[in-house]
């Protein structure tokens, strides 16, 4: 029976405070933290990114007739 391993390599939050949206990234591996602010209206484009993203990477395989 095969097993798998899980390792975490990347963490992130995006914060919003008082109006500011700040992303904040961790590496896991390196121990390190970046921070950036995002402006709202990227932030609302999220989910589009998202879904362009997961469209590149699994696209949709055409449906084959019978």
């Amino acid at each position: 029976m095969e097993t798998s391993t899980r390792t975490l390599l990347f963490a992130a939050e995006l914060i919003e405070e008082n109006g500011t949206h700040t992303l904040v990234v961790q590496d896991v591996r390196r121990d390190t933290v970046q921070t950036t602010t995002v402006p709202k209206a990227m932030v609302d484009k999220l989910p589009i990114f998202l879904s362009a993203l997961v469209a590149k990477l699994h696209p949709v395989q055409p449906r084959r007739r019978w």
